[in-house]
């Protein structure tokens, strides 16, 4: 690189490199592949190296083990499609590199050298450029300096190709007219619900051959899920907790150093006024204590609002000094003062009192002697954790470990629904999810500081429980489908009467009116659809929105087209406009880039691929 390189600015395409290197990529480099293997494939003369590949596979495995909240395995994220996403990427950046190859598109040493100095990562404590950083960071990701700077200077002329493509991109001024008066256009809407009240009639009961048909019809809702048969031994720290004695001198220690936590003082709401000089304030005081203003409304003359004045809770302490103390001596809401204070005098406005609590060392003598309990517990479940490993590794049975140490067995039939006991842990519940019966028990930690080990002892399939045991809860969701089903008959004879001309006040219904509802909106009280389908119902007719239990007739009563010259409308076509252009301008290279993959040709080297994934097993 020039030693005449100078830090005159940032660029977009030198950050987003660098970010890779920095934040996505870091420690990993690829070596020692059999043969000498240095590319995954090329598309015409370009090439894609196998360090590129690493690098870019590694970026998305760390932004899926961000998401998931674990470190993904290879074979994992070939699954989600990783490895193929990122070689598209490549390949489709690589196509777009060889088109600026093709048509000469380049910068200098001079642009490469000011957009390398100017990156903050490559500078020293001084703000200036640092070889030596410079060299030491991308040495680690795999990178010669020329083979950066001949990586960053493909970069920058692809960028510049790739804003040639998609620079004219322009979205339709009929598309963006249409689009916002669609979401502009606004209606006034009348809706009612259909309750038990409106029906002609009441659910009937029903005999039992009609429950026994909605049993068999349903019979997925009256069925027992499979069930994993699990015998497991665990010890927790409240296990633990009782051969654990804690004396009173501790406890009462661990009160004393806690004592913030036991003792609150007295707090106020309190909102504060500061004014310019002391007659200011006294002349304020003396409004509020004639009746003719209050302090908010002394704020309000002044350009500020409640809220601004507003501290919310308050202790004396937090107030401090000489005001402190007068504004906690009051006894009674209201405003006092004036007061002086850091920034002048003020007025204290007392809008509520939390008297103080303190908590004895009696009442809670209790909950400290259990948490000191259980963390000694946990203190001694670490200590125990390498002999009951030793002992399960050895073969020892989880009935034996139930006689021979502190662990106590239990078994437990787990399905989806299961939380109660050891199944209210989550590591619990996946080991057991994932166990199968040629696996051993082998020792794992609860997130409580416990531990446990289990076994599969079987698969109780998905079972129908007899009719005769959820007879009264097939009776209960008969009933409940039948009274949707009345509804939904009576609703459809509303809309009937309300098209012939009979408004929804007349027949009976309490009838509710929202006025220039917007697209998308929610109404309160009513199904999440029930905007969405007043936008789909023509004006004058009515139509059904219903959700688990309630069913509703809505109906357009009004219909205004968007305004597209109001500013609102403006804005929004604006922002739609910005949008869809970006939007067509990423098209437009989607589709180059895989026209010119389709002229240069593409090689793809499957045993480079398979060699980078390995180091990542």
């Amino acid at each position: 690189m020039s030693t005449k390189l100078r830090s005159h600015g940032k660029s977009v395409v030198v950050w987003i490199l660098l970010a890779m290197l920095i934040f996505g990529l870091g420690g990993f480099g690829i070596s020692n592949f059999s043969g000498g293997i240095k590319t995954i494939g090329t598309v015409g003369d370009t090439e894609i190296t196998v360090q590129e590949y690493a690098n870019a596979l590694r970026q998305e495995m760390n932004a899926a083990t961000a998401q998931f909240g674990r470190p993904l395995t290879m074979d994992e994220a070939r699954s989600f499609g990783l490895d193929r996403a990122v070689q598209g990427q490549l390949f489709g950046a690589a196509a777009l590199s060889e088109q600026a190859r093709q048509l000469h598109l380049s910068v200098g040493d001079e642009e490469v050298g000011r957009q390398i100095t100017a990156a903050q990562a490559f500078q020293g404590v001084d703000g200036q450029f640092d070889r030596t950083a410079y060299r030491d960071m991308i040495r680690r990701q795999g990178y010669s300096e020329a083979a950066f700077e001949a990586r960053l200077r493909a970069d920058i002329a692809r960028s510049i190709l790739q804003g040639a493509v998609a620079g004219g991109a322009v979205a339709p001024e009929v598309l963006i007219n249409t689009y916002t008066a669609y979401l502009g256009e606004t209606r006034d809407i009348a809706f009612a619900e259909i309750t038990a009240d409106n029906l002609p009639a009441p659910v009937g009961t029903p005999d039992e051959a009609a429950l026994q048909a909605y049993y068999e019809a349903h019979i997925e809702d009256f069925t027992a899920p499979e069930a994993r048969e699990i015998t497991y031994a665990w010890l927790t720290p409240e296990m633990m907790a009782d051969t654990v004695e804690i004396d009173e001198a501790t406890l009462r220690a661990t009160y004393e150093s806690r004592m913030g936590d036991y003792l609150q003082p007295e707090r106020r709401d309190i909102s504060k006024l500061v004014f310019p000089t002391l007659e200011e304030a006294e002349a304020g005081m003396a409004r509020i204590a004639a009746g003719e203003a209050t302090l908010a409304d002394l704020a309000e003359e002044r350009g500020l609002s409640a809220s601004d004045i507003a501290l919310s809770e308050q202790s004396e302490a937090d107030i401090g000094g000489a005001a402190g103390a007068a504004v906690f001596a009051a006894t009674d809401l209201g405003t006092v003062g004036p007061f002086d204070t850091d920034l002048g005098p003020a007025l204290f406005s007392i809008d509520a009192i939390y008297p103080g609590e303190e908590t004895r060392f009696e009442d809670a003598r209790g909950d400290i002697a259990a948490e000191l309990a259980a963390e000694r517990g946990r203190r001694m479940i670490s200590d125990l954790t390498s002999d009951l490993e030793d002992r399960l590794a050895s073969g020892a049975t989880l009935e034996e470990m139930d006689r021979e140490t502190a662990m106590q067995l239990g078994h437990i039939a787990l399905t989806p629904e299961t939380t109660e006991g050891i199944a209210g842990y989550e590591t619990f519940r996946d080991v057991a999810n994932a166990v199968t019966e040629r696996d051993f028990p082998e020792l794992a930690m609860l997130a409580d500081g416990g531990v446990f080990a289990l076994r599969l002892d079987g698969i109780t399939p998905a079972t129908p429980i007899p009719f005769e045991t959820v007879r009264d809860q097939v009776a209960e969701a008969w009933a409940a489908a039948e009274l949707m089903r009345l509804k939904t008959e009576q609703a459809e004879a509303v809309i009937t009467a309300l098209e012939a001309g009979t408004p929804l006040a007349d027949q009976g219904l309490d009838v509710r009116t929202e006025d220039a509802l917007i697209r998308g909106a929610f109404v309160e009280g009513a199904p999440q659809d029930l905007a969405a389908t007043a936008f789909d119902t023509e004006e004058g007719k009515a139509a059904i929105v219903a959700d688990a239990d309630t069913v509703f007739v809505v109906t357009p009563r009004a219909v205004y087209p968007a305004d597209l010259d109001s500013p609102e409308m403006e804005q929004l076509a604006e922002t739609f406009s910005t949008r869809l252009g970006q939007m067509i301008g990423t098209d437009l290279i989607d589709y180059y880039a895989a026209a010119a993959q389709t002229e240069a040709g593409i090689t793809l080297d499957s045993t480079a691929l398979n060699a980078v994934q390995a180091q990542f097993q």
